[in-house]
Formats: C-alpha cells, structure tokens, sequence
C-alpha cells in the first residue's frame, strides 16, 4: 500500500482560508422579538444590579401621555409604583424617533421628552446604557 500525497496547486495555495461569518448583530432581529428577548432582560438585569427588588418591566403597545399616539412602550416601574419611566418607539423599528417620559408619586408624566435623536446606530449597550443614564439624572437610582 502507498500513500498518495496530495500536493496543492499554486492557485489553492494562494486563497486565502474562508473567513466565518459574523452572525447577525441583536439589533437586526426583528423590532418586537429584540426589546422582548434582548433590550426587556437587559434592563431588568441593570435596574436589579441597582438594588430594585420590586422592578415590573413591561413591553406594550399603549396610547402615550400627553399626546395620547399609541406606541409601542418599554415601560417600567418600582417602588410600589411610585417612580414609572417610559422609552417609547414611534414605529417599529430602534431607528424610529424615540421618547422618554418620567414620572414619580401620583403624577401622571407632563413631558414627552426626545431621546437618541441623534445617533446613527442604536446597539443595545447605547440603548441601556442612555436609560440607565436617564434614570441617574433623576437621582433615582443612586444619591450623589
């Protein structure tokens, strides 16, 4: 028995190893599958991380404060309900323009405020990072 030695042409040789394909970035699943399995979880992970016990976060489809447009929301809320926020999506898509909107005690949110107006690309680590940030500035999360 010999063995046959395979000897590679100049043409194989010289091509490069197939690169492996980048698997798809979370934002490009669809809109509502991306807040349900990514963005919801994430947030709640973070605001738990914070020390909030009784977090209820809910993605809903729901007439918006002030204007009454229905959304979709990712909303949320603790403290016995005392402080809710809101992230609203105007279409369904991260790239639609986007509200926030705040609320604490018995008041029903007065502003519908705009939020990632600017940017480009929304990932989710500017998406929870941009929220967590929002809350901070409210001095709910931690006292400075």
């Amino acid at each position: 028995m010999s063995e046959e030695q395979v000897v590679p042409t100049p043409e194989a040789a010289a091509k490069p190893a197939a690169k492996k394909e980048k698997p798809p970035a979370l934002e490009d699943k669809p809109f509502k599958e991306f807040v349900q399995t990514d963005l919801l979880p994430a947030v709640q992970q973070a605001l738990s991380d914070r020390g909030l016990a009784d977090l209820d976060l809910q993605f809903v489809e729901a007439p918006l404060p002030v204007t009454g447009d229905r959304c979709w929301q990712l909303q949320g809320s603790w403290a016995k309900g005392q402080r809710r926020f809101l992230l609203g999506f105007s279409e369904e898509s991260l790239t639609a323009p986007k509200v926030f909107s705040l609320a604490d005690g018995k008041a029903t949110p007065a502003t519908l405020e705009a939020f990632l107006g600017d940017e480009r690309k929304i990932t989710l680590p500017l998406l929870l990072n941009r929220i967590l940030s929002r809350l901070n500035g409210q001095k709910w999360l931690e006292q400075n």
